[in-house]
């Protein structure tokens, strides 16, 4: 497998989204990646950093926060898995489909991030700098908490973008492929 292959001359790491939820220790061990905790605390070339999916910042959200809950809870991803492929793959298929119809009906403030909930992940973490996706809204962002500086740089989508970070010791670039 390619990925194995290429996990294996550069680490490579996963953190869960909003529709790979049931990925695990299987998937990891086949590809070599790395599974990461939501949020995941990190060094970038010395500079402590929070690195999240995002949706749990989207605290506005309610009806998403219920559906993440859903997803999450153990019980629930053994039942599912214990269903035939079929019937999986066919729930995935629902699933994409009522979230992209409840998206139709939502203000776009609402699926982005809650302010006071960002303030909250930088003051209760103690980092300056987060890095996340979810929104898919690409921008680095300046906010102020606790009388310092902290940034929060949005990952773009991957599959419209085309985009990236890239963190090197001299600092953190947004790069379009």
């Amino acid at each position: 497998m390619a990925l194995k292959r290429a996990s294996a001359k550069t680490p490579a790491f996963f953190m869960h989204g909003n529709r790979d939820f049931l990925i695990g220790a299987g998937f990891a061990r086949a590809t070599g990646l790395k599974l990461l905790r939501d949020p995941a605390r990190v060094d970038l070339y010395g500079t402590p950093a929070l690195l999240m999916h995002g949706d749990t910042l989207c605290t506005d959200d309610r009806e998403y926060q219920a559906f993440r809950a859903m997803v999450r809870e153990p019980a629930w991803q053994r039942a599912t898995l214990a269903r035939p492929i079929a019937e999986r793959l066919a729930l995935a298929g629902e699933l994409r489909e009522r979230s992209e119809a409840a998206k139709e009906g939502k203000s776009m403030e609402i699926m982005d991030v809650t302010p006071a909930t960002v303030d909250q992940a930088f003051a209760a973490t103690g980092r300056a700098l987060l890095i996340h996706g979810h929104t898919h809204r690409p921008a680095r962002h300046v906010h102020h908490v606790g009388g310092r500086e902290c940034v929060r740089w949005v990952l773009p989508d991957w599959y419209e973008s085309g985009g990236y970070l890239e963190a090197t010791p001299g600092g953190i670039r947004a790069v379009t492929i």
